[in-house]
């Protein structure tokens, strides 16, 4: 059997909507968003989705993520405590703003941040928690930002139109919330990126770094450091088609994902997913007791055919080289190591066991898809039980 893949169209949702949308800007003859029409309105829609006064629009998910790392403004050496299980987007932006990733360990069940190692995590130099909603689950660790005393930054990339327990759209809890339009997301435009805040100084702050530190409403002068993350008209063109199809999308995930869930749900061996409805479900997310091992299972998965990975990553993020050893800018390697203290947060294996354990032996995850049928997910539902009791 043949698995739609978000790699071809016959897994996404892109069609005559987003046609007629990158159409419409070509006849306009601008391209270009600072005087164009399509990505201010991106921004209204996304921010009016979210019950939100404020949306940013960049060019990718990782540069939404540096916007709102550099608004919360940390100093050099500055830390910022995230999680050892995401995509290197997540702690690129940390250090491009030369402060340091911390990283805090995960939950067992879920690969989301144990808040009780955030708490533990949390030092002098925190600057803010930037939280990543693994996998399309949310993680609550507003109460813990909130005893801190320090921002939370929250990256949804994985998590579009997520839940928490209160019912509450993930992105709108903590100070900005973060979302990228990549390839490989919910919804795409290839690549891109949106931030939403309720507060106003942190978007207009976010808004000028992503556009050179140039203040449009003003003059033509630079009021800060800032690069160029805008994203173009015809990506904004087609994110608002994508946009305005979101609710199906998830719609359509969710109705799947419950029938696997319900079909494995007396599976001996394996955990699932707690809450089926709030889940965002980016990809189906499976734990697995000992003896079982992610390698073996998932062999068997893709030898069957089935879409299954062991582990989501080679590595956790802890164990990156890029910051185990390579240099960060030059040949130095600040502000991971500061002279003459030669201060370095602590990487490598052992630092995060849980999130180790669960990359390397227990974590299971199958590509999940909007336009799966109730015949692709009994299949997969017949081969994880093949492979399960083998």
């Amino acid at each position: 059997m043949s698995f739609p893949s978000m790699a071809d169209a016959g897994g996404r949702t892109l069609g005559a909507e987003e046609l007629d949308a990158l159409a419409g800007v070509l006849r306009s003859g601008m391209l270009s968003s600072v005087w164009g029409t399509e990505v201010r309105a991106l921004e209204r829609e996304m921010a009016d989705r979210h019950g939100v006064s404020h949306a940013v629009a960049t060019s990718s998910g990782t540069a939404a993520l540096h916007c709102a790392v550099a608004a919360v403004a940390p100093d050099p050496g500055d830390e910022i405590i995230t999680s050892p299980i995401s995509d290197f987007g997540t702690v690129a932006p940390i250090l491009a703003q030369n402060a340091v990733p911390v990283f805090a360990d995960v939950d067992a069940d879920t690969g989301n941040l144990d808040p009780a190692s955030v708490a533990a995590a949390i030092g002098p130099r925190t600057k803010a928690i930037l939280a990543v909603h693994l996998f399309g689950a949310a993680v609550d660790l507003r109460a813990v930002a909130e005893a801190a005393g320090v921002p939370l930054i929250e990256d949804c990339a994985q998590a579009w139109l997520a839940r928490y327990p209160d019912g509450r759209l993930v992105g709108t809890a903590g100070a900005i919330g973060c979302f990228s339009l990549q390839q490989w997301k919910h919804i795409t435009c290839g690549d891109g990126g949106l931030a939403i805040t309720e507060d106003a100084a942190l978007a207009r702050r976010m808004r000028l770094f992503a556009d050179k530190g140039w203040p449009r409403d003003e003059a033509r002068r630079h009021v800060g450091l800032g690069l160029n993350y805008r994203m173009t008209e015809l990506a904004g063109a087609v994110a608002r088609a994508q946009l305005a199809k979101l609710p199906g999308v998830l719609a359509d995930r969710r109705r799947t994902a419950a029938r696997l869930h319900a079909a494995l749900a007396d599976l001996p061996g394996v955990r699932l997913p707690a809450d089926v409805d709030a889940h965002a479900w980016w990809l189906f997310p499976i734990v697995l007791d000992p003896p079982l091992t992610n390698d073996r299972v998932a062999a068997t998965l893709t030898a069957a055919g089935i879409p299954a990975r062991a582990g989501y990553l080679d590595q956790p993020l802890h164990h990156a080289p890029a910051l185990t050893d390579a240099p960060v800018y030059g040949s130095s390697r600040f502000p991971l190591t500061v002279p003459p203290a030669d201060r370095e947060p602590a990487y490598g294996p052992g630092t995060c066991p849980v999130a180790e354990r669960l990359i390397d032996q227990t974590l299971l995850v199958i590509d999940w898809n909007e336009r799966y049928t109730d015949d692709h997910v009994d299949e997969i539902a017949r081969a994880v039980r093949a492979a399960v009791t083998a």
